[in-house]
């Protein structure tokens, strides 16, 4: 992270952020002193319950949701599961869902299970910056669909979807509306609430908190269609059964009570960074393309093609930063991602694209190391393609 430790430079934040301080702080009484269950009747159990409604009220209140609207689950893939099995599990009259080309593998590969099991399935285009049409989505949803699910902020490229958009399209043919929202958190002020999402996705990790917990947001009218995925309890309103991770909640909760008092200062510094890496890159580097960079997006993500360097010799080249190719859920894949090609790149530009997503604990020093660090290698891996 810092370069004062001496470790590498931390420029992938899109896949996963150290725990802050603070929230490793207030998780460690949770695993010895208060190591009660929270579903257990004494004095152990009664304070491990009142530690996870407080941590769900301090999550609600960082996206504008109630403490009631908030089921704890073991992240945000379990929460897209859960958000689309168990609607469409539990709508009997309305069996159409529709979706984008560019969800997260979480999202696509429960629509593919669906498709499998005879549940009609649409996916929206996206245009040449990644963005969703909502007069493409007018036009595709009906009065047979049950859910459209779209992303609020790609986790590649960074573009920002047009949810609230889409939503009130949505709304008007009695849809309900999902949006996996992961990389909106601890980046953007988020609002379930102007996203007009009856059901949203969020998973800790990805805004300083501890990994193996999320939650799915859903309001009073998806909660009368949505059925549980797995059963065995009745813990979470009974839509998530099992003994409640305590210490992650715990440290969830505290991730989202700084979220909400630094986002705004941190966007701010993101997109300056940002800004600073992306100039060093164009300035100094011919042929090279930024992906999403003409539409709104995340403050700290950047999507590069290099022409002629795949992604993977990149990686593997630039000593001392830490970067990847894409989601780290696709990273090593055979296959370029189906991000990049939705946007018409080749596959080989696909293959050849890079994505630096910056970060709370990142400096202007350390971007401008590794944006030289970059330029370096590049410009000689270049030149070892033209003598050859």
């Amino acid at each position: 992270m810092s370069l004062m430790n001496n470790r590498s430079i931390y420029l992938d934040y899109n896949a996963t952020t150290p725990c802050a301080k603070e929230v490793v702080e207030a998780m460690l009484p949770f695993f010895s002193d208060s190591f009660g269950n929270a579903a257990s009747p004494h004095e152990f159990g009664t304070d491990a319950s009142a530690a996870v409604e407080k941590a769900r009220d301090q999550v609600a209140s960082a996206i504008g949701a109630d403490a009631s609207e908030i089921i704890f689950t073991s992240g945000a893939t379990e929460a897209n599961n859960l958000a689309l099995l168990g609607l469409t599990r539990g709508n009997s009259k309305r069996k159409g869902i529709v979706s984008t080309s560019i969800e997260h593998k979480s999202v696509l590969e429960p629509l593919a299970r669906l498709l499998d099991l005879g549940i009609e399935v649409y996916y929206l285009p996206v245009n040449r910056h990644g963005v969703v049409n909502p007069t493409d989505a007018e036009k595709i949803i009906n009065e047979d669909t049950a859910v459209v699910t779209v992303q609020g902020a790609n986790n590649e490229i960074g573009t920002l979807q047009p949810v609230t958009e889409i939503a009130r399209i949505a709304h008007k043919k009695g849809a309900l509306v999902h949006c996996d929202a992961v990389q909106l958190l601890g980046k953007v002020p988020v609002s379930v609430g102007d996203l007009h999402a009856d059901l949203a996705s969020f998973s800790a990790h990805k805004a300083y908190g501890p990994k193996g917990i999320g939650c799915l947001f859903l309001n009073r009218h998806a909660r009368r269609t949505i059925s549980p995925l797995i059963h065995g309890g009745s813990q979470e309103s009974g839509l998530r059964p099992g003994t409640v991770n305590v210490p992650a909640i715990v440290g969830f909760g505290v991730a989202c009570d700084l979220v909400k008092q630094k986002v705004g200062s941190d966007a701010k510094r993101l997109a300056e960074m940002r800004d600073l890496l992306e100039s060093i890159l164009t300035e100094k580097l011919s042929g090279v393309s930024l992906n999403g960079k003409e539409v709104s997006r995340l403050p700290g993500t950047t999507n590069i093609s290099v022409p002629g360097v795949s992604a993977g010799v990149l990686i593997s080249q630039v000593r001392g930063v830490c970067f990847s190719d894409g989601s780290a859920c696709t990273s090593g894949a055979v296959s370029p991602s189906h991000v990049l090609l939705a946007l018409e790149l080749s596959r080989e530009m696909a293959r050849n694209t890079v994505r630096l997503s910056l970060g709370r604990y990142n400096t202007i020093d350390e971007v401008e190391i590794a944006a030289e660090k970059l330029v370096e290698t590049i410009q000689k891996l270049t030149k070892k393609l033209s003598i050859t």
